[in-house]
């Protein structure tokens, strides 16, 4: 059904306010659908955090992105646009810096070999990640804290050597209430993307995320959807509980419907009309922010795609060299630094990311000098992604909020998921299809 045209409900106009993931597969769904989506985007291009920049003559993401065999709804879309043979499958290592030194990661051998972990520890560990990627029942861990469910896992060592880093340097003042669903669901995506046991599976397209964001838009346009680039949404209009259009500066549209997929703390100021009791929810959830660095190397960094960090003299738990996953003429390193948007630290300047990333770097690997440096930029994102606490899902409004017309979720809404390009193309598809099949009572004001 996902491609096929439906025969009801033709020729709505629906407003979708961000151009992200979720917002083109709304779009997209609902322009093979027969509907006319107009997508609003505050940004001047599509692809919210899987948009990309000019970095030195290399078209690339702002934000790394990679692809697990798992992600079912991704791989559709790219069998759908006719691009699937753009995907390429890549067996990548991952490394632990650890007291010092870089140590293998990954693999029952790896895990074995650790240096600085008890062989009990090893096990505990080994058992729990082992266990997790073979469970499929979220629930009962919804309501767990993750702190307390891991360490009764794996232990006290394990947990101060391989967690609490992550944890730390991640969430900060939320760090001990989160719910373990989310974390398992991580655990899990990653272990059953891989060959085998001992070999990992990762997924790249062609010309990067760029080349999915450029298909879906030009498929939204050629059955009949629009964008307006540069264009927020001031205002959603509603009258007598109803939606009747968006406000921008260019004035009022009117609109069958509103299909929105901004970050959730956007949503008082956008829809200041909805009822208390759903604009209260909506001011309660909190969100991570990231101030993400770049760099561009004339020499690897490592041979890892992903290496996690323990270092006490780096505020960080991890970073990617996405080019140890998608050829590339030079080395790129991606070194988020997660935070609640409320820290002090998120103000600080970018140089100040910049040049910690230069001195961690050239500490993990210290044949790099100041040289090999091509360049090196940050990007920051305010809302990166939610703080899911226990039951965090009982906490989120309806998506079908109680005002006809208006559709409301974000990257929150696939929990216990971590945010992803196949979760949100999944879950705005199948929002685009309940939102176009509602019917409105009464007429449009």
């Amino acid at each position: 059904m996902d491609a096929a045209v439906n025969t009801n409900h033709k020729g709505q106009r629906i407003a979708v306010l961000g151009a992200g993931p979720m917002g083109l597969a709304v779009a997209y769904q609902l322009a093979r659908d027969g509907h006319q989506p107009v997508v609003f985007e505050a940004d001047d291009r599509v692809g919210g955090m899987t948009a990309s920049f000019d970095f030195s003559g290399l078209q690339i993401e702002r934000y790394y992105h990679f692809h697990c065999t798992s992600d079912a709804a991704f791989l559709k879309v790219l069998d759908e646009l006719g691009i699937a043979d753009k995907m390429h499958w890549v067996e990548t290592k991952m490394g632990y810096w650890y007291q010092k030194r870089m140590q293998a990661w990954g693999n029952p051998f790896a895990l074995l070999g650790f240096r600085g972990l008890g062989l009990v520890a090893k096990f505990r560990y080994g058992l729990h990640a082992f266990l997790s990627t073979r469970r499929n029942d979220w629930r009962p861990l919804d309501h767990v804290e993750a702190t307390g469910w891991i360490k009764r896992w794996v232990g006290t060592e394990a947990w101060e050597v391989l967690w609490r880093r992550l944890f730390d340097y991640k969430f900060y003042d939320y760090s001990s209430n989160l719910s373990a669903a989310w974390i398992w669901s991580r655990i899990r995506r990653i272990g059953r993307s891989r060959y085998d046991l001992f070999r990992e599976k990762l997924g790249y397209l062609d010309g990067g995320s760029g080349t999915l964001l450029d298909a879906l838009k030009a498929d939204i346009e050629k059955h009949g959807g629009s964008f307006r680039l540069k264009t927020p949404v001031h205002r959603v209009q509603i009258e007598a509980g109803r939606v009747t259009g968006v406000q921008t500066a260019d004035g009022i549209e009117t609109f069958d419907k509103v299909v929105s997929t901004i970050p959730l703390p956007y949503v008082p100021r956008v829809m200041p009309d909805l009822p208390a009791d759903v604009m209260q929810k909506f001011t309660s959830i909190n969100n991570i922010a990231v101030v993400c660095v770049i760099a561009k190397l004339r020499k690897p960094l490592s041979p890892n795609f992903w290496l996690n960090v323990n270092d006490p003299d780096m505020d960080i738990p991890g970073l990617v060299e996405y080019s140890n996953l998608r050829p590339l003429e030079n080395a790129i390193v991606y070194v988020p630094f997660y935070m609640p948007g409320e820290h002090p630290k998120f103000a600080e300047s970018d140089e100040v990311f910049v040049d910690k990333v230069r001195r961690y770097l050239q500490a993990i690997n210290p044949a790099l000098t100041d040289g090999d440096f091509i360049d090196i930029r940050a990007s920051r994102y305010r809302h990166a992604q939610p703080i899911c606490e226990p039951g965090y899902l009982d906490r989120l409004p309806p998506v079908a909020l109680p005002v006809q017309g208006l559709w409301v979720a974000d990257t929150s809404y696939y929990y216990p998921e971590d945010r992803g390009i196949s979760e949100s193309i999944g879950f705005g598809r199948q929002m685009a299809r309940d939102a176009a099949a509602t019917e409105l009572s009464g007429p449009q004001r």
